[in-house]
């Protein structure tokens, strides 16, 4: 070996030695512990290969651009909500006496997301896939202005005919339509080319969110937008978990997917409208100035009588938003809580919240799917049901082939969220999503009904029965687990 190479080796040699060392200055610094060790173990057992994942994937931040834009939006929404409290006129909506019960909740969020509770709200739960479907080409149909589309999945296919012939018509007949889509949730599909070509012909703006080849943003790979919203005119809008595509969603297997949705009417569509304004504005570098104003809460009308809230979260923002919230929500539950969500991975906080609830006399019940599409993450929560059933939830599967991908929780008889966020550490640190909170007992008795079809289509877990599961499907389970704070 030559004298070079031989200095060559050393040097690699003696900085594979150093890395982990340095690593040990650099990993644990504003991370849970839980990821910091699996990081540091990683780094000593393979240092030049950790070095390169954890540059690659080790930050769970959008780029600093990305961050400053929504720190700048949320400076815009708090200047508009001080001005509107100024005006008699939207006093009511924007400043709403909120109950004492609320106050902490709705302060939290406001602190987190920059969106205040705001008051005049009509909402309605919609469970019928079709129809879904069908009522949001029925609103895009019915546009004035514009038409604001943010889905993770949007493909023209069979069942999302409609939406994309309504939005069609609505850009031949004048109004703006601007379609925001994650290229990577999308993709995979067949159609999916020709579903951007189709857009681009008939004059709709459709642009990818976080693309993986944006130059000046330096972002990890699975960082992605998961956040479903549709908006018209700024007067009604929908939210929850359903994407724009069949309710297949094109799978080889039998499975197919149940979802929820909360229309919208009153404030709260302005306040999501502003969640995809934020969106378009870090996307394409264009402030939406041609409706309206430059406000991003544009003109507040009343729409009925819930007060609602929308808290935006994900790799944006400092804080693990929707996190923070569902706990404290949890925490609050005093009779009945009841979570829905096809993925329940539950980071310390949330588990202790669920289980504390439960040991306290809460009545607490969990629907999960038997139907499993992602084989890491169903074995991951399922190594969670032994301690959470042994603290007393109800466990309900919905039954195969059928997979429940909702995302509510109802506290009590008066809190109802809905959303694009699921209950693992990806919705918490890495996805951007939103989420509805409606401190409304109108609102949760609508979703109750939603609850108790659920319940007439899923099956109750027995512990002593979960315990005698297969040795093969508990070894499963545990590996995953070691997996979670990674799904």
């Amino acid at each position: 070996m030559s004298s070079s190479w031989t200095w060559l080796f050393i040097v690699f040699t003696i900085a594979g030695w150093l890395i982990p060392i340095a690593m040990l200055f650099v990993v644990p610094v504003n991370r849970k512990p839980s990821a910091a060790t699996a990081w540091l173990m990683l780094v000593f057992a393979l240092p030049w290969i950790g070095l390169a994942l954890f540059l690659l994937l080790g930050s769970p931040k959008l780029s600093p651009r990305r961050r400053h834009i929504q720190r700048e939006i949320n400076g815009y929404i708090s200047a508009f909500i001080a001005k509107a409290r100024e005006d008699p006129a939207l006093t009511p909506m924007v400043a709403p006496l909120v109950p004492e019960r609320y106050q902490p909740f709705v302060e939290l969020g406001t602190a987190l997301g920059a969106l205040p509770a705001l008051a005049g709200n009509a909402v309605e739960i919609l469970t019928d896939y079709d129809d879904m479907l069908a009522r949001i080409a029925a609103d895009i149909d019915a546009a004035r202005l514009f038409v604001h589309v943010e889905f993770y999945i949007l493909i023209a296919d069979t069942a999302s005919e409609a939406c994309f012939q309504a939005m069609e018509r609505a850009v031949a007949r004048g109004v703006s339509v601007r379609v925001l889509y994650d290229p990577v949730g999308s993709r995979k599909y067949p159609t999916y080319r020709a579903t951007l070509e189709r857009m681009r012909a008939a004059g709709i703006r459709a642009h990818p969110m976080l693309p993986l080849n944006r130059r000046g943003d330096l972002n990890r790979p699975d960082l992605r937008n998961h956040r479903k919203i549709l908006v018209v005119d700024g007067e009604v809008a929908c939210t929850g978990s359903l994407n724009l595509i069949h309710r297949s969603y094109h799978r080889r297997d039998a499975i197919y997917y149940d979802e929820l949705m909360a229309r919208v009417r009153g404030p709260a569509a302005d306040a999501l409208d502003a969640v995809f304004r934020t969106d378009w504005y870090s996307e394409t570098g264009e402030r939406l100035t041609a409706e309206h104003n430059t406000a991003y809460l544009v003109e507040l009308t009343s729409g009925g009588e819930a007060l609602c809230q929308v808290l935006p979260s994900g790799s944006g923002f400092d804080n693990e938003n929707n996190l923070k919230l569902f706990v404290a929500l949890i925490h609050a539950s005093r009779r009945r809580l009841v979570i829905c969500n096809p993925y329940f991975v539950p980071e310390d906080a949330l588990l202790l919240a669920v289980t504390s609830a439960a040991l306290r006399g809460v009545d607490v019940t969990l629907y999960n799917s038997e139907a499993q599409d992602q084989f890491l993450v169903a074995n991951a929560q399922r190594s969670y049901y032994e301690e959470l059933l042994r603290a007393g939830v109800k466990i309900r599967l919905y039954k195969a082939p059928t997979l429940l991908h909702t995302k509510t929780m109802s506290i009590d008889d008066d809190i109802a969220v809905i959303g694009s966020s699921n209950l693992d550490m990806r919705s918490f640190l890495l996805n951007l999503e939103v989420t509805l909170i409606c401190y409304d007992r109108g609102v949760v008795a609508d979703l109750r009904q939603a609850e108790a079809s659920y319940l007439e289509r899923s099956r109750l877990i027995e512990l002593d029965a979960w315990q005698r599961r297969p040795l093969h499907q508990r070894l499963f389970e545990n590996l995953a687990r070691l997996m979670s704070a990674l799904l």
